[in-house]
């Protein structure tokens, strides 16, 4: 087995997420975690920083050796895959195409819930992912600015405060035939409970950092 490690990157604590399901589904792995606290978020900037951000955070992580980079962070999948294949040495994988893959094909020809950071939202790359797995599924896309800085604060699922922003963002979405949401961004795992709580029980939740760590 290929001794080096995973080396994995998010813009802040979101991709820990990322890291807890790669741990339970290859424990014998060794991982590297950059969190770039300091610049926290990235949903809110422009392409060009998003890019340059990405290539500062993976090019540190070359110094570990690592034999796979994991882009855990949905904005960075979303505006700079190109630029992190081209700069990297090793393979890499983000989180946009596996979620979007597993949100197919729950929903088939049904309607999915795309939640993410305003620049995931604004780049349109889940919609183009999930239609290159060629259904026609409905895509509605909600970005959820305020996620990021609840889970960065240190507020969980049960935090008033939380509970009050997941209503707002998602209630309005509540008549419509929902058949998969996806969490776009590896924030949003850490306040599933309240998401599933005003979503409702029917409708499936796919935790894209999940299927990302699948695929690795």
């Amino acid at each position: 087995m290929n001794s080096k490690p995973i080396a994995v990157f998010d813009s802040g604590l979101g991709g820990l997420s990322v890291v807890r399901h790669l741990r339970q589904i290859l424990p014998d792995e060794d991982i590297v975690y950059f969190g770039d606290t300091a610049r926290v978020p990235y949903g809110t900037k422009t392409r060009a920083t998003v890019v340059n951000f990405s290539l500062d955070d993976a090019t540190f992580l070359l110094q570990f050796e690592p034999k796979l980079v994991v882009v855990a962070c949905n904005t960075a999948s979303a505006l700079a895959m190109p630029e992190i294949i081209r700069a990297m040495p090793v393979p890499v994988i983000g989180v946009v195409e596996p979620g979007a893959r597993t949100a197919a094909e729950i929903a088939g020809e049904g309607t999915i819930v795309v939640l993410g950071t305003e620049a995931t939202v604004n780049s349109g790359a889940y919609p183009a992912a999930i239609a290159a797995c060629g259904v026609n599924s409905r895509v509605i896309q909600k970005a959820c600015p305020l996620f990021v800085p609840l889970v960065e604060e240190g507020r969980d699922a049960g935090d008033p405060i939380v509970r009050m922003t997941v209503e707002s963002y998602l209630s309005p979405l509540k008549t419509e035939p929902i058949r998969a949401i996806v969490l776009g961004c590896t924030h949003y795992p850490l306040l599933r409970e309240a998401i599933a709580t005003v979503i409702g029980p029917a409708v499936h939740i796919v935790d894209s950092g999940r299927e990302a760590s699948l695929a690795v």
